[in-house]
Order: C-alpha cells, then sequence, then structure tokens
C-alpha cells in the first residue's frame, strides 16, 4: 500500500480477477467422477447393466455374457473413444464377475473377456474414426455455406420500392448449394433480378451458376437496357460453356414506376399476382432458348412488358418446385397453392409454399429449388408510390400500329410485348381469361 501511495499517489494496487471455475472447489476425486459420468453413454450403459441382471436371474450359465459386447458396439455409434472405452469397462468388470462366479477361470471367461476387449477396442477405433469424419464434413459445410454466402448474395427484405422474400433449397442437403441461382440488384438503370437454372447439378453446375451471377451484376450496372443485359451474359456463356451445357433464365428489371420489364430465356413462366386476386402465368409471347444455347436461333429473346402497382407481387422460382412429384408421382400445383396462401407478407407467403412443397415430396426435394417473391409497397409501407391509373397508363403503351420502328443504329429493332391480363389462376384453381395481350413493336 504504502508503494502504491508512494508512486501513484491514490491508486490501489492491482490485484488479479479471480473468477470461479467450475468444479474447481470439489476434490479431485469427485471431479473426475463428475466429467466420467457426463461422458458416459446412457443407453449402452443400461442394455449392459440389463443384460447381466437378466444373467442374474435367469442363471444360465455363460449363455448371456457374450451379449455385453453389444454396450461398446453400440456406444461407438453415438459417443467418442472414451466414451466406449467407459462402456467396455464396465461391460469386462460385470462379465469377469459373473463369468468367475459361474465358471470359474476357465476358458470361457477368458473367452467372453477376450471378446468383450476386442469388440471394445474395435468400438473406440471406430468412434475416432467417425468422429474425424464429422470433423470434415463440418469444415466441408462451413465452406459450402460461405461459397453459398458468396454466389448467392443474402437480398434483403426491402429494396427500392419492392418488398422481397427468397428460399432456396439445394437437393444435396449435405452441401447446402446447388445450380439454381438468383440475384437482385440495385442500378442506376432500376432494380434488376435474375432467376435462374444451370443445367446439371454439383460442383460444375455451381460454377456456371457463379459465372452466369458474376456477369449478371455487372452488366446490369453498365447496360442500360435489359436485353443487352442478356446478351452480355448470353456471349460470356457461349465462351465458357461446354457443347450440352445452358441455363434456362428469367431476368426482370424495373426501369419505371408502374412497369416491369421481364425477358424469358426457355424458363418457367413467373407468375403475376395482382392486388385485385389470382394468379396470372406470364408467358412469353415468343419463346427464346435458354442461355447458351442462342446458336441455335438466329433472334434476340423478347421484351415483355408488365404492369406493376401499388399491391402487386412477382413470383419467381425453378423447376425443382413445379416438378417435385408426391408418392402418386403428381406435380406440385404452384399457381393454386400460390393463391391459397395469399398475403401481404412475402416471408409468410413463401414460408406457407415451402413447407407445403416439403411436404408433398416427403421431406426431401429431389431436385434443387428456389422461390423469389417480388412485391410492390403501397404508399403507406414507406416510400411513395405512384398511384394506380397513372402508373398503368405508363405501364400500357399503345401500339402505333404494324410498322417496324428502327434503333438509333439504323437497324430493326427487337419486338416489345406489353402486357395487360392474362390467363389468370383464381382462388378456386379454375383458369380465366381477363384480357388479351396487346402486342407492339418498340425500342
Amino acid at each position: 500500500m504504502r508503494q502504491a501511495r508512494d508512486h501513484g499517489g491514490d491508486h490501489w494496487p492491482l490485484r488479479p480477477l479471480r473468477r470461479p471455475v467450475p468444479g474447481l472447489g470439489m476434490p479431485v476425486s469427485r471431479r473426475a467422477a463428475s466429467q466420467l459420468a457426463a461422458g458416459m453413454p446412457v443407453v449402452p450403459v443400461l442394455i449392459v447393466s440389463g443384460i447381466a441382471l437378466v444373467d442374474v436371474i435367469a442363471g444360465s450359465g455363460m449363455f448371456w455374457l457374450p451379449l455385453l459386447a453389444a454396450g461398446p458396439a453400440l456406444a461407438a455409434s453415438t459417443n467418442g473413444p472414451r466414451g466406449v472405452l467407459c462402456v467396455g469397462f464396465l461391460a469386462a468388470v460385470l462379465g469377469a464377475s459373473r463369468g468367475v462366479e459361474e465358471a470359474g477361470l476357465g476358458r470361457e471367461t477368458a473367452a467372453v473377456l477376450s471378446a468383450l476387449l476386442a469388440v471394445t477396442l474395435a468400438s473406440a477405433l471406430a468412434s475416432a474414426l467417425r468422429g474425424r469424419r464429422e470433423r470434415v464434413l463440418a469444415a466441408v459445410r462451413s465452406v459450402a455455406e460461405a461459397a453459398q454466402h458468396a454466389v448467392l448474395k443474402p437480398i434483403p427484405e426491402t429494396v427500392g420500392p419492392f418488398r422481397v422474400a427468397v428460399r432456396y433449397s439445394a437437393a444435396a442437403a449435405e452441401a447446402r448449394i446447388g445450380g439454381d441461382l438468383y440475384a437482385l440488384v440495385p442500378t442506376p438503370h432500376g432494380i434488376r433480378l435474375i432467376v435462374g437454372d444451370v443445367r446439371g447439378k454439383g460442383l460444375p453446375a455451381v460454377e456456371i451458376a457463379a459465372l452466369v451471377l458474376g456477369v449478371f451484376r455487372e452488366a446490369a450496372y453498365d447496360e442500360p437496357d435489359l436485353l443487352a443485359v442478356v446478351g452480355r451474359i448470353e456471349r460470356s456463356l457461349a465462351r465458357n460453356l461446354g457443347p450440352d451445357d445452358f441455363v434456362t433464365a428469367v431476368v426482370v428489371g424495373h426501369p419505371r414506376p408502374g412497369q416491369l420489364e421481364v425477358v424469358n430465356c426457355g424458363h418457367a413462366p413467373p407468375l403475376l399476382i395482382p392486388a385485385s386476386g389470382g394468379v396470372i402465368a406470364v408467358e412469353a409471347t415468343r419463346p427464346a432458348p435458354p442461355l447458351g444455347l442462342r446458336a441455335l436461333v438466329d433472334e434476340p429473346p423478347c421484351l415483355e412488358i408488365l404492369p406493376f402497382c401499388d399491391g402487386d407481387q412477382l413470383l419467381l422460382y425453378t423447376d425443382g418446385v413445379i416438378e417435385a412429384r408426391d408418392r402418386a408421382h403428381e406435380f406440385y400445383p404452384l399457381a393454386e397453392r400460390v393463391a391459397r396462401h395469399l398475403s401481404d407478407e412475402p416471408e409468410d407467403v413463401l414460408s406457407a409454399i415451402h413447407d407445403e412443397l416439403l411436404t408433398h415430396v416427403g421431406g426431401r426435394l429431389h431436385d434443387d429449388a428456389a422461390l423469389l417473391l417480388l412485391r410492390m409497397r403501397t404508399v403507406g409501407e414507406g416510400e411513395p408510390v405512384p398511384s394506380a391509373p397513372r402508373a398503368r397508363e405508363t405501364a400500357l403503351p399503345q401500339s402505333e400500329g404494324p410498322e417496324k420502328p428502327e434503333g438509333p443504329d439504323g437497324r430493326e429493332a427487337v419486338p416489345v410485348v406489353s402486357h395487360n391480363r392474362s390467363a389468370a389462376v383464381g382462388t378456386e384453381g379454375g383458369r380465366r381469361t381477363d384480357a388479351a395481350f396487346s402486342a407492339g413493336l418498340g425500342r
């Protein structure tokens, strides 16, 4: 104290902070016993004890004692080497005591103890190898999760004027990543997103998905035209894909309020869910081949224009959803089930669909499945949204006639199709037609 006051004036000397250590205050024997009890397998111990008890009650000589080896063998599947050795030691003690009492120190007792020793050592080795494989698998899973977050970056619940929800399930549950892909990118040209499916599975499909997403994220920022974004992806895939590889995809853009642009390249049609109710399958007016197969068709894909206003939703998905079968080999009726679970919360809708999909297939999917639901926020949910009449007028340009306008470079422009409403699936599951397509040419 004097030294502290002499050098530091008013400061007390520092003392090490003592924290209670669990089990430190108890005797060494009690501490070892508690650790041993914590690692002791309960079920194998009960099995060994039950076999010894049956031998005592039955009094049938050495008949039951070889079954004591079941204890350490079972412990190897659930516990580490220490637990296996503990069960083996218990089985050896009980076997030796019962063997000496019934047959003395003879060959039968020695044979039983030798079998218990051999099974215990083999089970301990198997348990050590199993633990090593589990650690390796945990490391692989952590790497797969890191790769998934790098390739399929998390999408926030709110992006610009939209609320977004995503559900993804890989068929290889241990890997937690597959060939389905999705991305949503805010750009100077509006919100843009892609949902696609790579042909094949495994690591090659993941590599192609990473390539598509990388090109999409870059092109979405650079290209003002959505068809130019698709063209960039197509050229990149043409240089890098094998002859049998391709990617089906839907690319969506939100260039202005009240309107969505959709380019479908051989993918399942998105489902438009108007705020007024019903489910509309947005079929491509002119089917386009998947990405990577443009060389087979000497025509560009068609740009679809959809009205998208307050409370409207758009569901994009992969074929792993609609091709999922139950025990009766019936496909999952996505459009009908979406109509049942309509809600203003995209997360609730996808949670209900995902749970129902797993129930439909019996708990495990046989193909990768991705769902992405986009909902236009209303005025009361955050940022202001244009009124519906004005937005719909902007979203539905009228055709000016059969003439084919030219682009700025003098070439014929690509076709643009404006959708009003088409083939809806109501809440009863029946199909109806609200309005026809109004087709024209633009760009």
